[in-house]
């Protein structure tokens, strides 16, 4: 779990409006758990926007939130919380935390992937590992990117593809430094788990998406 400390906070037309310290890796969309700031912005929320711009609450006519973009707030997050209205205050004792496990992948695919049909003990914890970690990482890299994604289902097949081409990387790397592991006493080109064709299928490496 990641918990960052927040920088200010207000309320109107019961959405809460918090900023943190520093940048997270927050998305639309992720449950996040808010603390000592006090009823009503405290407890687990789902985020509805990551607003650059100071919050003045919402249209009364079609319900729109409206931002002021002549003053810049940095790093918000803007959620549901019923209460009465508080005006925009620094305030630096609260928390903000949330865990961003992505699920896009399975060891069983992977194993499916590298032709092992029966894995030992070992192999099996080892190849979760390896999934778990191609699984957060391809995801970060997206995210890097300027992708939305779920961090419960795959955005597409290529990405499908390209996380569990990365997680057999890992496996396969196992017990090399830097190579994958080999007897072969003749040398041969390196190898790099995030390859080109990997960088392809999960659309990395490119500027970033409107």
């Amino acid at each position: 779990m990641t918990t960052y400390n927040t920088a200010s906070k207000q309320l109107l037309d019961n959405y809460a409006c918090i900023s943190t310290l520093e940048p997270t890796e927050i998305v639309v969309g992720q449950s996040v758990t808010v603390g000592s700031i006090g009823a009503p912005f405290n407890g687990t929320f789902t985020v509805l926007a990551l607003p650059q711009y100071l919050y003045e609450g919402t249209d009364s006519t079609t319900g729109e939130w409206l931002f002021n973009e002549n003053v810049s707030v940095p790093n918000q997050i803007l959620y549901a919380a019923t209460g009465s209205d508080v005006d925009f205050v620094a305030f630096y004792a609260g928390t903000v935390a949330y865990t961003q496990t992505c699920t896009w992948v399975t060891a069983a695919q992977i194993l499916t992937y590298l032709g092992i049909a029966t894995a030992t003990v070992d192999d099996t914890t080892f190849v979760t590992q390896c999934a778990s970690a191609a699984n957060v990482f391809c995801y970060r890299r997206r995210q890097e990117c300027g992708y939305y994604d779920s961090l419960t289902t795959s955005p597409s097949g290529d990405c499908t593809l390209a996380v569990i081409m990365y997680g057999s990387a890992l496996y396969r790397q196992r017990g090399g430094i830097s190579d994958f592991a080999s007897f072969d006493g003749m040398t041969a080109g390196s190898t790099n788990g995030l390859s080109p064709i990997v960088k392809q299928l999960l659309g990395v490496d490119r500027p970033q998406v409107a």
